[in-house]
């Protein structure tokens, strides 16, 4: 695959490699089918319009054209970033649809259909996002335009190979999402380690447990946190959101959509984090601070020798063993300051939440 110059395979700001999104991918396939159904041949590559202005050019992997239809296939390229979807082949078979029906979509093999409400697609559409639907429909456009023919009624199927087997290690079966993987891409491009898919399924889980009458979700950093809130509370699948590192998405989401209770779980290390203000709790982007430990115990009646003892630490799991030899609820103080985190920003968006730590075997060592 080759791009525009602009791009140089490259971001200026981390030296990282972009990608592009399974819905520019599907784009360009559907550019290179409606032309070789226009004219009998298939541009290789072909040049397709994002919306931010980037002007890739794809390669095709495969074409096939009959009488009535044609079909392109692109290998996506997701750059630097840890992608699933990394080398899926994306194809997209274009035939004219029905009279009056416009540029219509249809999932293939590989892409899934929606099954719960609560997405921006309505139940029983193919998992073909506004945003890929919109791009390719805009560059179906602008292609029919070059060539002087109209648009017409079309039918754009997009498939991807092996999305099926794909999609299991998804979010998208939580999501209601059955028989393969979503088409997705706001802007086509994939930045590295943006996780948007990640966040973007976040949103989704939300939307979702909102849909389906949820007044209580759990946003768990884990299976094993979704577990013991499961235990807990006996929450459903459908109101368990797999958050991972990624506080700071659900609560800026459920600031703008509310649940009347929210349930954050995850290990004593991540929350200890949140109740720092760290939104993000990867290991990467954030640390834990036996200083700030020691000062939350302190400022919660702890014994002096106790803050010594967690600052000479230097881990969570220290920190945590520290208090528990002096009898002190660390757990307990760490869970309500990241609770005041999760309150501030939520600001005044009408969510109980209640907050749970655990250890690595599951154990509930903290609690609001």
């Amino acid at each position: 695959m080759t791009s525009e110059g602009g791009r140089r395979g490259q971001l200026a700001a981390t030296g990282l490699r972009a990608g592009w999104t399974t819905g520019a991918c599907a784009t360009a396939g559907a550019c290179a089918a409606f032309e070789a159904l226009a004219t009998g041949a298939f541009p290789d590559p072909v040049t397709v319009i994002l919306p931010a202005g980037h002007t890739p050019a794809f390669a095709l992997t495969r074409e096939a054209l009959g009488e009535g239809w044609a079909m392109a296939a692109i290998t996506k390229d997701s750059g630097d970033d840890p992608d699933v979807t990394h080398e899926a082949v994306v194809e997209v078979q274009v035939r004219p649809g029905p009279l009056g029906s416009g540029i219509s979509f249809r999932a293939g093999p590989g892409v899934g259909t929606v099954t719960l409400p609560g997405l921006p697609l309505a139940v029983g559409e193919p998992a073909i996002n506004p945003s890929p639907r919109r791009m390719i429909s805009e560059n179906l456009s602008s292609t029919a335009a070059r060539l002087g023919v109209a648009v017409g009624d079309v039918e754009i199927e997009i498939g991807i190979n092996r999305g099926a087997d794909i999609a299991r290690h998804t979010l998208n079966p939580r999501l209601g999402i059955i028989g393969g993987l979503s088409v997705l891409g706001t802007t086509g491009v994939v930045v590295p380690y943006s996780c948007s898919a990640w966040i973007d399924s976040i949103r989704s889980g939300i939307d979702v447990a909102r849909a389906a009458g949820q007044g209580h979700v759990a946003a768990c950093t884990g299976s094993t946190s979704e577990r013991v809130v499961k235990e807990l509370h006996g929450l459903p699948e459908v109101a368990l959101i797999d958050m991972g590192d990624f506080a700071g998405a659900v609560l800026k989401h459920l600031r703008r959509h509310p649940v009347a209770r929210l349930t954050l779980c995850g290990g004593f290390a991540k929350l200890s984090k949140l109740a720092a203000g760290h939104l993000d709790l990867h290991s990467g982007r954030s640390r834990v601070n036996p200083e700030q430990l020691a000062q939350l115990a302190e400022a919660a009646g702890g014994p002096s020798e106790l803050g010594v003892l967690i600052r000479a630490s230097g881990t969570a799991l220290g920190a945590l063993q520290a208090a528990a030899d002096v009898g002190f609820p660390l757990g307990d103080v760490v869970a309500g300051a990241a609770r005041d985190v999760a309150l501030g920003i939520l600001q005044a968006a009408p969510v109980v939440v209640d907050v749970v730590c655990i250890d690595r075997a599951g154990g509930i060592v903290g609690r609001t």
